[in-house]
């Protein structure tokens, strides 16, 4: 059967999710995958807060960000973007194609009354030395390979200008 197709059931299966795309929306549609649908194991009309799979939806989409190989940002058109480890040193490499904003690290915290508050980690703040290190390895034109849809004619125009 299709991955995209398979309900994703676990916490394993969900960080396997994300590592095979290598990026993937938290719960919006867009041009990549929405881990919110894969876990419904279907497209998601409205808020998945109403699906029936909710609490399911709820419960991954936590259990996956608080994984050390992803890093939760707004990368694809603004939107929530989860991104696996494996293309942090394609991200680093190609970061100046990207507005910063979207590149840093978003993060819910609960406070103690229960209520959810973002917090942002700056670009490259984040990043760690072996993933820059990593960064340095690779060209260009595999970073924009392994990035693929993330690319943008942004990243277009600033390679013509290099």
């Amino acid at each position: 059967m299709d991955r995209n197709l398979m309900p994703v059931k676990s916490k394993e299966e969900a960080l396997d999710f994300v590592k095979h795309h290598g990026a993937v929306l938290e719960s919006a549609k867009g041009a990549i995958p929405s881990l919110a649908e894969a876990i419904a194991g279907e497209p998601i009309r409205g808020s998945w807060w109403g699906h029936p799979k909710g609490n399911q939806i709820y419960m991954l989409l936590n259990e996956v960000c608080d994984s050390p190989d992803i890093v939760r940002c707004r990368l694809h058109d603004g939107k929530i973007t989860l991104v696996h480890r494996r293309l942090w040193p394609a991200l680093v490499k190609m970061a100046s194609a990207f507005d910063a904003v979207r590149l840093s690290a978003v993060r819910e915290e609960h406070t103690a009354t229960g209520a959810h508050r973002m917090t942002t980690v700056k670009f490259p703040d984040w990043v760690s030395d072996d993933v820059h290190a990593a960064a340095k390895s690779i060209s260009v034109g595999e970073a924009e390979k392994q990035l693929g849809p993330l690319m943008t004619r942004t990243v277009r125009k600033s390679e013509a200008r290099r």
